[in-house]
């Protein structure tokens, strides 16, 4: 009888060894399993990451807060030969077999994998330190904002993190080194921009810098954590010995790099650029458009808007000069502009919540699924507000402690007229980002990177298309109101013809300045902030416009199949509720929701 327990726990074990190496190292036997452990694996190795979701932090299985995620070389190619790996593995699996939301994750992970096994190409054609975005400007906000001061421990992890800047920054030179060798060098005015701001950042008095002034403004409201004039002087110390270094390294191989730059702007120029470029564009929009077939796209849509703007400005009185002078007037009009104060900026965002809180309160006819997690207004940090965009969104965190927050650039508050301020709102948080990314993180009986995983037409596509939405629905009935959403509307097509122009058709940077200054009749300074931004963004400012055409597209396809069955909040759930995918996929996914609805009628 011992004899065959003891067979039996010996087979027992076979089969449960045979199982975790096919869990964990191989095809798993449920395609469920392997989806979790695509993304768990992609978690484990970005602190990062987990920070910013906020699943784990602070709990027993808190492994990660005192570190920073690996920015080197060497995770950027084993990140890409894992999505190779991940990539066939997945195609083990027999798609005819599956049904329903695994099938519809099977085709959203395999485009997603596809499209990275293919970026493998290009991993080093960008910009890694740029006047945007950087270890340079994002680990200092990633420091205040997302990591998390609860105790004494969670404050030394963050001092630990501090300790960490110098070899962090390392990395990225390494990187930064190496697409040197290769020639992709950045724009001259890139490194000018990054330059001034490391070097802003780097004069600050330590105790004046936002490392240290976010760390002491929320360690002082916890009672619980003890010897705080100690951990002051850990994070100073830290800051001047460690990060300020940091930073110097930088400042000392940018201004070297600045005498082998050009001031050649577009993707072209790069070793493989067209190949390059066109690549981005597919990557961005989900969709096999051409460079020139988005650039004509948005030559029509310009024409189109310009026709309705010019409309709602003769109604008012503005009828004289070009388009880009009336719009200079009315932008200008110190009538619709708030002080260049600290008042007038509280004021502003006191204005942005209420903005928000309205539509909150008063959409409930065209949606029936609402996000759990709240979102604030808060002003963008001010040691990178000069090079930052107008706004931009940061989703809550999934364990529910720290909300969305959309964050307003008050640099200038003659860069925020008031009767845009509602379609900025409507854009960054109701009916638009928050609502979209907050629910995909809610969304149940998914796999998890279906919780998270971006893709750009989709999610700025959305909140395009909620701007037009709460126009709809009466929420902006005053016509300068309206006037803001089409401007916000015309923006976007004028970055399809501005985005292509630089890195398809070779336009110099003065050029798309002088293109877009002349159709939008936005503020210079805004004007030239957005065309530098498509230059080191190459064809992500395309995805908008792209996306916003395909959901109203499909909405308006829904409402000619179902006529009188038609249901908005039922169209809104089919696209929020199985969360971002790529724009071909979601239209099979429309697809099949009005054919069903047509049965079941």
């Amino acid at each position: 009888m011992k004899k065959y327990i003891l067979y039996g726990l010996l087979a027992v074990f076979i089969v449960g060894g045979w199982w975790i190496y096919k869990l964990i190292w191989g095809k798993p036997l449920s395609i469920n399993h392997f989806y979790e452990r695509v993304f768990i694996e992609f978690l484990l190795d970005d602190p990062e990451l987990l920070t910013q979701l906020g699943i784990i932090d602070n709990t027993r299985l808190d492994f990660h807060s005192g570190k920073l995620t690996d920015a080197s070389p060497a995770r950027t190619e084993k990140l890409a030969g894992k999505a190779e790996r991940d990539l066939q593995t997945l195609r083990k699996y027999n798609r005819d077999r599956l049904e329903g939301q695994t099938a519809l994750s099977y085709d959203i992970l395999d485009w997603f994998l596809q499209n990275a096994v293919e970026s493998r190409r290009f991993m080093y054609h960008n910009y890694p330190v740029n006047q945007l975005f950087g270890v340079q400007n994002t680990l200092p906000t990633f420091m205040a904002n997302s990591h998390q001061i609860v105790n004494d421990k969670s404050a030394r992890n963050y001092i630990s993190r501090l300790s960490q800047f110098k070899n962090k920054f390392e990395q990225v030179l390494e990187g930064l080194q190496l697409r040197e060798e290769k020639g992709i060098i950045p724009p001259q005015f890139v490194i000018d921009r990054v330059l001034t701001e490391m070097r802003n950042f780097k004069e600050q008095k330590v105790r004046e810098n936002i490392l240290f002034t976010s760390f002491k403004e929320r360690v002082d409201t916890i009672e619980a954590i003890e010897n705080k004039e100690e951990l002051y002087e850990q994070v100073e110390a830290e800051i001047t010995n460690t990060v300020y270094p940091a930073y110097r390294l930088f400042i000392d191989y940018f201004e070297e790099l600045k005498t082998k730059a050009t001031d050649d702007d577009g993707v072209w120029k790069l070793p493989d650029g067209d190949a390059y470029y066109a690549h981005q564009l597919r990557s961005m929009t989900t969709t096999d458009l051409s460079p020139q077939e988005i650039h004509d796209i948005g030559l029509d849509e310009v024409e189109r808007i310009q026709g309705e703007m010019t409309e709602i400005l003769a109604s008012i009185g503005f009828r004289d000069g070009t388009f880009a002078e009336k719009m200079q007037t009315i932008t200008e009009d110190e009538r619709y502009l708030y002080p260049n104060t600290d008042e007038g900026r509280a004021q502003a965002i006191e204005d942005y919540q209420t903005i928000i809180d309205e539509i909150d309160e008063g959409i409930d006819f065209a949606f029936d699924i609402r996000p759990s997690a709240g979102v604030e207004v808060r002003r963008i940090p001010e040691f990178r507000e000069e090079t930052a965009p107008g706004a931009y969104y940061q989703p809550p965190a999934l364990d529910g402690s720290r909300p969305g927050v959309f964050y307003a650039n008050l640099r200038d508050m003659a860069e925020v007229p008031k009767w845009g301020m509602r379609t900025l709102a409507y854009h960054e948080a109701i009916p638009g980002h928050h609502f979209q990314l907050a629910i995909q993180q809610e969304i149940e009986g998914v796999p998890t990177f279906r919780n998270v995983l971006p893709f750009t037409a989709y999610t700025e596509g959305w909140a395009l298309y909620a701007e037009q939405l709460a126009s709809e629905y009466g929420f902006q009935e005053d016509p300068l109101d309206n006037l803001g959403r089409l401007q916000a509307e015309l923006f976007r097509a004028v970055r399809l013809v501005v985005d292509t122009g630089i890195h398809y058709k070779r336009w110099t940077r003065e050029e798309a300045i002088e293109y877009m200054y002349e159709n939008t009749g936005m503020p210079m300074g805004d004007v030239i902030s957005e065309v530098e931004r498509y230059i080191v963004m190459p064809g992500q400012a395309t995805a908008y416009k792209i996306g916003m055409m395909k959901i109203l597209e499909l909405r308006d396809l829904a409402q000619q199949e179902l006529g009188e069955q038609f249901n908005i909040k039922e169209f809104h759930n089919v696209i929020l509720q199985n969360g971002a995918m790529p724009l071909d996929i979601l239209e099979e996914v429309v697809d099949e929701w009005i054919e069903r609805t047509l049965q079941e009628r």
